[in-house]
């Protein structure tokens, strides 16, 4: 056992390890069992994380930009450096195979240096011979961050990054099911940033309701389902806290008939089933021509029914678990419902048996346009295939739904595949690629996906409210 497992989890607060109040066991997905205890805040935790951000606040929005901007690239090298250890612990409380583990480790730590190149622009509006206007970007002050348990470390830096860069300072809570590879962040960052710019705090599902309605709080920012950022917006109402939501989607895929079957299966798989399908931005409906349908599908099948499923600390296993008992009985009860209702399910690799939360990778074979496994967000690994044969109608289903996350066009005819992705009601739209995102472009949704995005300086924004000073060229008699 690495020395980051054994030593006991603390909260970070003030620079400082706290305790909590009381313990709450993290299970290990692969086993269904408890291996570790976590720190739970309770509401005079929370005042005291929130007290330490708003006195580190003053000093840390005068920081100069570079200044901070090096505090974020030095998070990244000491990120970086752990990133074993860290992946060991991902793998444990998320389930995802270890070398995809540590990808997400050292994807949080390029997250913060590529956004740590950005400046934060003072825009000039005009510029005359009486006067000039400038537009300065200034931070908002504390910011609530509460992140989902499939990309527990990556989605936390997407918000430690635009906060902190902004002058901002953050209390943050990782989900309950997966706290502590960023309680162990937390631990390895307290003599980077200065006391009570970054508080690192760890609860169950009671401590969510009191950060979002707690009034030291001047934005939210959540990745997360719907319904949560329903309440969510409800609860920031109160006070009118500034909100970054981005919520669920049903991602729907467009293969053309054009394509190269044999070339694409494989990243089409994946970009339905990677982290055993919890991804908001995964791929959760494939609509596939007639002409290339039973193909299509039986490559697929074929993948799922040799690749992987199981404990992500062997080495062979691709897809790990599903993270969580409840996502597990959710997903399962999908699968259990479809095949109740005849639909035609075809499943993969034989999964582990016993306690721990796997299901088999599983394709449903041309369901009806209204079942629960097409219109549902599963967040799991059941993907159906839908049959097409007229592109305006393909469109059409496609949008057909509440969400309005992301998207994809496969096609061998790029121009023709743009002309698709166009007329998709999405935030982002991939052709012939899927999964994809970087820290120079904004993500977000349309419709019930969410509002505001991050990523690249439309991200940064976000995390600002604009002033506008009227400079006079000559000074006032």
């Amino acid at each position: 056992m690495s020395q980051l497992r054994a030593t006991p989890y603390t909260m970070t607060i003030n620079g400082k390890g706290v305790a909590g109040v009381e313990t709450m066991g993290v299970v290990n997905p692969a086993s269904g069992e408890v291996f570790a205890q976590a720190p739970v805040a309770g509401a005079a935790e929370l005042d005291m994380a929130v007290s330490a951000a708003a006195a580190a606040f003053p000093k840390w929005r005068a920081t100069p930009h570079k200044e901070r901007a090096a505090a974020a690239i030095n998070a990244a090298k000491v990120i970086a450096a752990h990133a074993d250890e860290l992946a060991e612990i991902f793998t444990l409380e998320q389930g995802r195979p270890l070398k995809f583990a540590k990808e997400e480790i050292l994807g949080a730590s390029h997250w913060l240096m590529s956004m740590a190149k950005f400046d934060i622009p003072v825009d000039i509006t005009e510029d005359s011979e009486t006067r000039r206007v400038e537009v300065h970007h200034e931070p908002l002050g504390v910011v609530c961050a509460i992140v989902p348990w499939n990309f527990p470390v990556l989605l936390a830096f997407w918000k430690i990054s635009h906060a902190l860069l902004t002058g901002n300072v953050m209390v943050l809570k990782p989900s309950p099911y997966t706290p502590l590879a960023m309680l162990k962040i937390g631990e390895i960052l307290r003599d980077v940033f200065p006391a009570g710019v970054l508080n690192i705090i760890t609860g169950g599902d009671a401590l969510g309701p009191l950060m979002t309605a707690h009034p030291g709080f001047a934005k939210i920012s959540f990745t997360g389902s719907t319904a949560t950022g329903k309440r969510i917006m409800a609860s920031a109402a109160q006070d009118l806290k500034r909100l970054t939501l981005e919520l669920g989607g049903n991602d729907a895929a467009i293969i053309l008939p054009d394509v190269d079957v044999d070339k694409v299966a494989q990243e089409l798989f994946m970009g339905a089933f990677y982290n055993t399908a919890q991804i908001c931005i995964a791929t959760k409906r494939m609509y596939v021509h007639d002409d290339i349908y039973d193909a299509l599908r039986d490559k697929l099948h074929g993948l799922a029914k040799f690749l992987k499923v199981g404990d992500g600390m062997e080495p062979d296993t691709v897809f790990g678990p599903v993270q969580n008992k409840p996502q597990y009985l959710r997903v399962k009860a999908l699968m259990d419902e479809a095949r109740a209702d005849g639909l035609t399910l075809l499943e993969g690799r034989a999964v582990p048996q016993g306690s721990g939360y796997f299901l088999p990778l599983t394709l449903v074979d041309n369901p009806p346009e209204d079942s629960r496994v097409v219109t549902e967000e599963a967040f799991g690994p059941i993907l159906p295939l839908l049959r097409y044969s007229d592109l305006d109608e393909v469109i059409e289903r496609a949008n057909n739904s509440e969400y309005g996350l992301a998207g994809a066009v496969w096609s061998s005819d790029i121009d023709k595949a743009l002309a698709v992705a166009k007329r998709l009601d999405t935030g982002t739209v991939w052709i012939n690629q899927n999964l994809q995102s970087t820290p120079v472009t904004p993500l977000g949704g349309h419709k019930q996906s969410g509002f505001g995005v991050e990523n690249g300086m439309a991200g940064l924004m976000e995390f600002t409210q604009p002033k506008a000073i009227y400079i006079p060229k000559k000074a006032a008699k």
